[in-house]
């Protein structure tokens, strides 16, 4: 069986940079998943699916709908347990670190329990850090949350180091869907040098001058999302 997780380490480790693509279950309409996966750039390795709050079973719907036309890896990105599905084939377990509400700590997690401990997914342990973007994000809003400014690199760093000591596999920095500003090149930067596992970044990331800056600052995946969402598909 494939192991995604080993795949991104060893492109970390060939310097090859990687790109998923974040599609919004209730943002995406499944009769059209061809036409909308022609319209990705050609570089994308993995297609992200997963919001803060999507109806249910159209999680199932979506991955369903993109495996029938793609061979990309298909990972969960779940705003709570509900939207997982057996039919992606990995799933970032994500760790709210910069927030202190023990549902998005651990509730979350162990609620999830039940479909995973019997699950073929590949299950992902993931440090999720949320950076703030310059306005409120449906992360903050259903999560209860704050994000850290951007002028608290230090407390950033060591958040990430935190994710990493407590064993998470990957360091995710947020800065929100619609975000006005993507997380600064410094941040990404001192983090990168800190940590030792993959560093994901996304949020805000609209242009491949945004996209370029990331992957040289540190970046060993961006996550796109938004503009897509607003094309006509």
């Amino acid at each position: 069986m494939r192991n995604f997780y080993a795949d991104i380490s060893q492109a970390v480790a060939n310097g090859k940079k990687l790109l998923a693509i974040l599609i919004d279950p209730d943002k995406f309409n499944e009769a059209e998943a061809a036409v909308y996966l022609q319209k990705i750039p050609k570089e994308t390795t993995h297609i992200f699916v997963g919001g803060s709050t999507v109806a249910k079973l159209k999680t199932e719907k979506t991955v369903r709908s993109i495996k029938k036309e793609t061979d990309l890896p298909v990972v969960l990105f779940p705003g709570d347990y509900s939207q997982i599905t057996e039919t992606a084939d990995a799933l970032l377990f994500l760790t709210l670190l910069s927030g202190r509400n023990p549902e998005y700590l651990i509730e979350q997690q162990v609620k999830s329990v039940d479909k995973l401990k019997n699950s073929k997914l590949e299950i992902i342990p993931t440090a999720y850090i949320l950076i703030d973007g310059g306005k409120e994000c449906a992360v903050q809003r259903v999560s209860g949350t704050k994000p850290i400014s951007q002028c608290q690199v230090e407390t950033i760093v060591n958040t990430a180091l935190a994710g990493e000591f407590s064993g998470k596999k990957l360091i995710y920095l947020e800065a929100g869907s619609g975000a006005d500003f993507p997380v600064s090149e410094e941040i990404i930067s001192e983090v990168k040098k800190a940590v030792s596992i993959p560093l994901i970044v996304g949020g805000g990331i609209r242009s491949l001058e945004q996209q370029e800056k990331a992957y040289r600052a540190g970046a060993d995946m961006i996550v796109m999302g938004t503009q897509f969402e607003n094309k006509d598909v």
